[in-house]
């Protein structure tokens, strides 16, 4: 288990207030990190980052097809990234510990349970239709990319 930790700059002669640091300033300590919102709209990340800063939350999954040439950075395992709130502010980075792909009519309830938003496998299957039906169009026999990761640090 990692250590949590909240960055916090002393400020000169500020006398008892604390910055926290800018993106730019993590970024260029983690030169390899990717940068990703969790949802598809504030509300839904706001809910998503305060889960996994609970604990609750250590799992997600996207469609693959939104990796690749013009898309995202597929995960890779060993690999920091940096979750941002909606506003673009960063929120926390999380390390990938697995990456595995599957197809969405092939999603488990031991998968369902770790990414902790969801009641059952079929609410699940309930909200994530919807959400790939927003995002860019919903197969039964989508193929998903599957993330597991862990909190690193938290930079609320």
């Amino acid at each position: 288990m990692h250590r949590l930790r909240t960055h916090a700059l002393a400020c000169s002669g500020c006398k008892g207030i604390a910055m926290t640091k800018t993106l730019q300033e993590i970024v260029d300590a983690n030169p390899d990190a990717e940068t990703f919102r969790f949802g598809d709209n504030p509300k839904l990340c706001a809910e998503i980052i305060a889960l996994v800063r609970a604990g609750k939350k250590t799992a997600t999954c996207e469609a693959a097809s939104a990796y690749g040439a013009g898309g995202d950075a597929y995960p890779e395992v060993g690999r920091r990234d940096i979750a941002l709130n909606w506003d673009g502010t960063p929120a926390f980075m999380v390390e990938t510990v697995e990456v595995s792909t599957r197809r969405f009519n092939e999603m488990d309830a031991e998968f369902v349970a770790a990414q902790g938003e969801f009641r059952d496998l079929e609410h699940w299957r309930a909200s994530y239709e919807a959400y790939f039906h927003r995002t860019g169009g919903f197969k039964s026999d989508m193929k998903l990319m599957c993330e597991r990761f862990t909190l690193i640090e938290d930079y609320a």
